[in-house]
């Protein structure tokens, strides 16, 4: 049985680890039908943290 997707956009902070990268927003995991256009951010670069310029999701690097 296949997990379902979970909601685009439907949190505004993410936990996300090391082997989860390189990070997308929306996440692999979510359904893009309604969502925006796939962006790469460049978290390790930005201390930890980064931003989604379209949605204003928040992600966080912990670990």
């Amino acid at each position: 049985m296949t997990a379902a997707p979970t909601q685009a956009n439907a949190a505004q902070r993410y936990e996300v680890r090391r082997a989860d990268l390189p990070l997308s927003c929306p996440l692999p995991s979510m359904a893009l039908w309604n969502s925006h256009p796939r962006v790469y951010l460049l978290i390790e670069a930005e201390n930890g943290e980064s931003d989604c310029p379209y949605c204003g999701a928040h992600f966080v690097l912990v670990d």
